[in-house]
C-alpha cells in the first residue's frame, strides 16, 4: 500500500520567483500518474519536493509504504561512480546509510582489535537493514539490463554505460526494489523504442504507486491512468487516462476564459453602479446609504479577487540558420568505431535528415561525438565536407563549460551580443525568466532548449543532435521540428522518439552486433534486422 499525498504546497525559486502556488493533489494506492506541464513549469521541483530533497515554504507532504526514486539526472554519473554507487543511490534509506558506516569502517580498518570490531559490527548492520538480501535483487537487475552478474560490474564506472543501460538498471533495481511509492523523472529517457515498451509492460503489471515526469506521448498512453498538470503555478488533475487529456486541456482553458470574462463584466458593472451612485449622492441624501453599500460590495469583490487565469500558451520560435556547404557533407569510408561499430562506407549530402537508430549501447552517441571532433578510438575515415561546420547537442547535458554560468552570460560572452539582443533571443526560446540562474539549476528542457539556441547562434552548418527531444514538452519539441525545416544545413540526429524519427529523410542503423546499415524507413529492433547486409 502506498500513496502521495500534497496539500497546499507552496514554493519560490532563489531568486523569489514564485513557482507554485499552494498546489494540492492526492495519488491512490497503485494509481500511475503522468506529471506533465511545460518545460520550467516545476514539474522536477515538485518531485523534490515529495522526495525531501527541498523544503517547501508551506504546505505538507505525506507519502506511505516507502518511496523510491529515480531524479532526472541519475546520481554517480556525473560525479564517476560505479555501478554499485548508482544502485546504492536508490536503495532504501537504511541501506544506504548502513553501506555508508561499512564503507567508513572498511577505509579505517587496521590490525588494532577495535577496528576490526566496527567493521565487524558494521557488516552485522548492513546485513540487519537487508544490505546482504537487496544485493541479490541488485544482481538479477544487472543481468537483466547489462547481461552480466553484479559480481562482474558493481566496479564498473557508470560513465562505461549508455545512457540507456544507466536508465535501465536504476528503474529494474525500483522496480523490483522495496518501496509502494516511486517517483520518476524521465525514466523513458535514454532508452530505445524496446526499452520504452519495456517499461511500459512493466509499470503496467508493477503493484507500485507511480508518479512519473515523461514527455513520451505514447508512453503516456500506455502507461497513465491520471494527469498531474503542472501550469503558471498551479497544478491540476484529469482524472481519465492520457487519450482524453488534450481536450480536457482544451475545455478547462475554454472555461478559464470564461470565468475570467464573467468576473471582468461584473467587475465593470460594479463600478459603474459606484460611480453613477456616487454622482447621485451627491444632490441626493437618500441615495448615499445605496452609495456605500454598492462600495462596499465593491471592495469585498476586488478583494476575493479574479478567478485563476488561464495558462499562457507557449510560444518557443527556433530559428535554425545553417549555411551552404560543399554537395558532400560527410563522408565515411571503412570507419570503425573500436569496439563498438563495425567498418562501413556512408555518405551524407548537404540538406539531408538522417537519423542515426539503434539499441542501447550500440554506438550511436560515440558515432555523434567522433563526428563533433573527440577524440574516440577508430579506424578508416569520416571527412566533413568543405565549410561543413559541426555543432553537437549533448544527450546527458553534460556540459561542464557552460557549469556556474548564467544562459544570458554564456549568449553575451559567447556570441558578443549585447544585453538587449541576449534576451531577445533567450525570450523566442522562452528563457528570458531563467536568464540569470546557473545552467545547472535550470530544468532538463530549459538545458536543452539553451543547447539547441547555442547551435543556432553558433551557425552550425552540420546538426548533429543526439536525443534532442528527451527533454522537451510537447511545444518545444514541435518548435524544433518546425526549425529543421527550415534549417539551411544538414542533420544527423540520434533518436529513439518514434514520433520525431518520421520527418527523417533516412535511416543509419547500428545494430547490436555492430553491423552499420541504411534504411528507407525506421527500423526499432535488431530481430527485424536479421538477414540485412
Amino acid at each position: 500500500m502506498g500513496h502521495v499525498d500534497v496539500s497546499r504546497l507552496t514554493y519560490a525559486l532563489p531568486d523569489g520567483r514564485p513557482l507554485l502556488n499552494e498546489v494540492s493533489f492526492r495519488v491512490g494506492d497503485g494509481v500511475k500518474a503522468a506529471l506533465v506541464g511545460p518545460n520550467g513549469a516545476g514539474k522536477t521541483t515538485l518531485l523534490r519536493l515529495i522526495a525531501g530533497d527541498l523544503r517547501a515554504a508551506g504546505g505538507t507532504v505525506s507519502t506511505s509504504g516507502g518511496l523510491g526514486v529515480m531524479r532526472q539526472f541519475i546520481g554517480s554519473v556525473r560525479d564517476g561512480g560505479s555501478v554499485h554507487d548508482l544502485l546504492l543511490s536508490v536503495a532504501p534509506a537504511p541501506v544506504r546509510a548502513a553501506a555508508g558506516r561499512l564503507a567508513r569502517a572498511e577505509r579505517e580498518l587496521a590490525e588494532d582489535e577495535r577496528s576490526q570490531l566496527a567493521y565487524a559490527q558494521a557488516m552485522a548492520d548492513y546485513g540487519d537493514a537487508g544490505g546482504y538480501e537487496i544485493e541479490v535483487v541488485w544482481d538479477t537487475c544487472a543481468t537483466a539490463a547489462l547481461g552480466l552478474p553484479y559480481d562482474e560490474v558493481k566496479g564498473r564506472a557508470v560513465t562505461t554505460l549508455s545512457g540507456g543501460e544507466q536508465k535501465r538498471i536504476v528503474l529494474e533495481a525500483l522496480l523490483r526494489g522495496p518501496d509502494a511509492v516511486l517517483l520518476l523523472d524521465e525514466p523513458d529517457n535514454y532508452l530505445d523504442v524496446p526499452g520504452k515498451e519495456w517499461l511500459a509492460e512493466r509499470l503496467r503489471g508493477v503493484p507500485k504507486t507511480v508518479l512519473l515526469v515523461s514527455h513520451d506521448r505514447r508512453l503516456l498512453a500506455d502507461v497513465a491512468d491520471r494527469v498531474v498538470t503542472v501550469e503558471s503555478g498551479d497544478v491540476w488533475v484529469h482524472g481519465g487516462g492520457f487519450a482524453g487529456y488534450a481536450q480536457a486541456r482544451r475545455e478547462r482553458t475554454e472555461r478559464l476564459h470564461e470565468l475570467r470574462r464573467r468576473w471582468d463584466e461584473e467587475h465593470a458593472r460594479l463600478k459603474q453602479l459606484v460611480h453613477t451612485l456616487r454622482q447621485r449622492a451627491t444632490n441626493n441624501d437618500a441615495v448615499a446609504s445605496s452609495y456605500q453599500a454598492a462600495r462596499t460590495r465593491l471592495k469585498r469583490y476586488e478583494e476575493a479577487g479574479p478567478p485563476r487565469s488561464a495558462p499562457k500558451e507557449q510560444n518557443v520560435r527556433m530559428r535554425l540558420r545553417g549555411g551552404r556547404t560543399g554537395k558532400r557533407a560527410l563522408v565515411c569510408e571503412s570507419l570503425e568505431l573500436t569496439g563498438l561499430l563495425r567498418p562501413f562506407d556512408f555518405e551524407v549530402w548537404y540538406g539531408e535528415r538522417v537519423a542515426v537508430l539503434g539499441s542501447n549501447g550500440s554506438g550511436k552517441s560515440s558515432f555523434l561525438r567522433l563526428l563533433a571532433g573527440e577524440d574516440l578510438s577508430h579506424s578508416g575515415v569520416a571527412r566533413l565536407g568543405a565549410r561543413v561546420a559541426p555543432g553537437l547537442f549533448v544527450q546527458t547535458h553534460t556540459r561542464p563549460d557552460l557549469h556556474g554560468r548564467t544562459p544570458a552570460e554564456i549568449v553575451m560572452s559567447e556570441y558578443a551580443l549585447v544585453r538587449n539582443d541576449a534576451m531577445a533571443a533567450l525570450a523566442r526560446y522562452e528563457l528570458a525568466p531563467a536568464g540569470a540562474r546557473p545552467f545547472e539549476t535550470l530544468s532538463g528542457g530549459q538545458q536543452a532548449r539553451l543547447q539547441i539556441l547555442l547551435l543556432e547562434l553558433s551557425g552550425a552548418t552540420l546538426l548533429l543532435l543526439d536525443e534532442p527531444t528527451d527533454n522537451l514538452d510537447l511545444a518545444s519539441a514541435e518548435a524544433l521540428q518546425q526549425g529543421l525545416e527550415s534549417y539551411e544545413g544538414t542533420v544527423l540526429a540520434v533518436t529513439h522518439d518514434r514520433w520525431f524519427a518520421d520527418d527523417f529523410d533516412r535511416y543509419l542503423i547500428c545494430g547490436a552486433d555492430g553491423r552499420v546499415r541504411e534504411s528507407a524507413e525506421p527500423v526499432w529492433r535488431d530481430e527485424a534486422l536479421a538477414g540485412g547486409s
